[in-house]
């Protein structure tokens, strides 16, 4: 959405082939021969090609404007409003709203307003005024005096006039009325066409309040002619005020929606670190924990086990790991929820093709854009810049102060020297593993063989045996203490297919341990495989911090954390063993890749 003092005028002249559109859908690029083609294996080279033609962004220095062209592009280098030669730029940008203009005089020592009349546009910390770039160095976010750039802003905004951006927007809009056209003739009819082989009753629409999930609803609601379509917010908590701002808005503007909000309000946050450490870059538990898990049991409390199509919006150029993604996919090994099949009508789209949706269409969005930042996830993300972190400590200063502080106080406690320059540095976003906490010890599967029954391992427990360690069992069959020595308070476990007994379990007294199981295998083939899974179980039921990965595994819908305690239904489980497999999650328990030390 453009400020609403202005109105943009928008060329809606050119009306594209449709069919043509449709037909080429399927493209096919070969890097090494630079060419289009329909094959995944080039015909020239016989090498494998990737889907999607490359775009690049070339300028034009008449009309003052980005220009959107494929690699391949017969008339690539033209502008198509005035005809002159266009120089080649970069390879995807964003506009710059006033009010990140505003503030990126302040970086440069410029005079407010400076660069007002220009047309500027950015990629990460890298602007361009009129087609000319600039870069800002890294250090000077981290070094800029946040408090005085946020009282120059706030002095300044007033007089922060949109004009001048929508006069460039409109031409922007213009000149890739072409690019605007494909875009949407192409992402509407792979909609329809995907959407087709689902009940309609089945499909949803992944809602993060971000640019490209805004972009997604959009496309999805207005391909299917379809305003009631359930779409689901995952508030993980650490959203950015605009973004819970904005989810309330668009829930508001769209009051045909069944407009659900996923939120875990059983865990907090800050107390999750302090138990097993801030998330970092490879190690981000909190997706699961906050996202993923509680978006599985809005999921699951409306549709069981049943297979839906959720549209969300992943892009294929915004990451190294997204680009090796389909843009359909229901594999298990890929897929977060397991009984979801996941489709991305905008998976081909650069950053500068979501914007020229978002402002050709008048899209509402999230405030956030304005202010520069480029993603609007979580805001203490490990994976966000120095840039991001520079705008929140302007924008969100009290929260940014809190985190930093608890970021120094964790690198104390895990023994690193220079705790200000580890943190400030980033480095803490590269930490891996439980090294320097308590909770680490509760990952380790402690065990030792038993003398006088083979087949049997003694496990250390951190609790007391219960029924909800009995319940672990639940994958491997059915769970009878009827067939179990009642004196021991042994029970057994009989094999899903076979009902042979597999599995014989008790409370066991062991030296060196408070807590102990004994868990002895038998009539199985593969004693040492069998120990495994069951040692997958023991950790989990020790380390378990209802990070809520096992529900979002769980195709049947059968495992639940109820309260503290881990659930599985024995009349939903159908004994598939994704849980205990480490193709689905490695070590059996999620907290093993957070907590495990050298």
């Amino acid at each position: 959405m453009l400020h609403e003092n202005y109105d943009i005028e928008i060329d809606e002249t050119y009306s594209p082939d449709e069919e043509e559109f449709i037909e080429k859908r399927s493209e096919y690029w070969c890097a090494e021969c630079k060419i289009e083609t329909s094959e995944k294996e080039c015909p020239v080279c016989g090498k494998e090609t990737v889907e999607g033609v490359p775009l690049q962004v070339y300028w034009c220095k008449n009309c003052n404007t980005p220009i959107i062209h494929k690699m391949n592009q017969i008339d690539k280098g033209i502008c198509p409003i005035c005809g002159k030669k266009t120089k080649y730029l970069t390879t995807d940008i964003r506009p710059v709203f006033p009010e990140e203009r505003l503030l990126l005089e302040l970086l440069l020592d410029k005079e407010p307003h400076a660069f007002i009349r220009n047309s500027v546009w950015a990629a990460d910390s890298r602007y361009y005024i009129d087609g000319k770039s600039i870069a800002i160095p890294n250090e000077l976010f981290q070094t800029a005096d946040a408090d005085a750039i946020r009282k120059k802003l706030n002095e300044h905004q007033e007089t922060n006039s949109y004009k001048y951006f929508n006069e460039h927007i409109n031409t922007f809009i213009t000149a890739n009325a072409n690019r605007l056209n494909y875009l949407k003739t192409e992402s509407f009819e792979f909609v329809r066409e995907t959407a087709s082989k689902f009940d309609e009753e089945k499909l949803v629409i992944s809602f993060s309040g971000g640019k490209d999930s805004t972009v997604t609803a959009d496309v999805v609601v207005k391909a299917l002619s379809n305003p009631s379509l359930v779409h689901i917010f995952g508030n993980t908590t650490l959203e950015f005020p605009s973004t819970v701002a904005y989810a309330e808005r668009f829930r508001e503007n769209h009051p045909q929606a069944i407009f659900l909000f996923a939120k875990n309000d059983e865990q907090v946050f800050m107390d999750v670190c302090e138990d097993i450490g801030p998330p970092a870059r490879l190690m981000r538990w909190c997706c699961s924990m906050f996202k993923t898990g509680p978006i599985t049991r809005v999921i699951n409390s409306l549709y069981r086990s049943q297979q839906i199509l959720t549209f969300y919006g992943i892009r294929k150029w915004e990451s190294v790991s997204r680009s090796k993604y389909n843009r359909v996919e229901d594999d298990a090994e890929s897929v977060k929820i397991q009984q979801q099949t996941v489709a991305s009508p905008i998976f081909f789209w650069k950053d500068i093709d979501i914007w020229l949706y978002i402002l050709a269409e008048e899209v509402d969005f999230n405030e956030a854009y304005r202010l520069g930042y480029d993603r609007v996830g979580c805001w203490c993300c490990p994976n966000n810049n120095q840039r991001a972190q520079f705008l929140s400590r302007i924008y969100m200063p009290e929260q940014s102060k809190k985190w930093r502080d608890f970021l120094i106080d964790f690198a104390k406690k895990v023994g690193k020297k220079d705790a200000e320059v580890y943190v400030d540095t980033g480095m803490w976003k590269a930490r891996q593993g439980g090294n320097g906490l308590a909770a680490a010890g509760d990952v380790k599967i402690k065990f030792t063989n038993c003398t006088t029954e083979e087949y049997a391992k003694i496990y250390r427990l951190v609790r007391p045996f219960d029924d909800e360690l009995i319940g672990m069992f639940t994958p491997f069959g059915r769970v009878a203490p009827e067939l179990g020595k009642k004196l021991l308070n042994e029970v057994i476990v009989l094999d899903a297919r076979t009902n042979v007994p597999i599995l014989s379990i008790q409370p066991f007294s062991q030296d060196g341990y408070d807590y102990a199981v004994k868990v002895r295998t038998m009539n199985v083939q593969d004693h040492e495989e069998l120990q495994r899974m069951v040692g997958y179980q023991i950790r989990k039921f020790n380390a378990c911090r209802k990070c809520l990965k096992c529900e979002s595994i769980c195709r049947a819908g059968a495992i639940s954390i109820i309260g503290d305690s881990y659930y599985i239904d024995p009349e939903k489980c159908v004994h598939c063993k994704m849980c205990m497999t480490a193709k689905y999650l490695d070590g059996g328990c999620m907290m093993d890749k957070y907590l495990r030390t050298k």
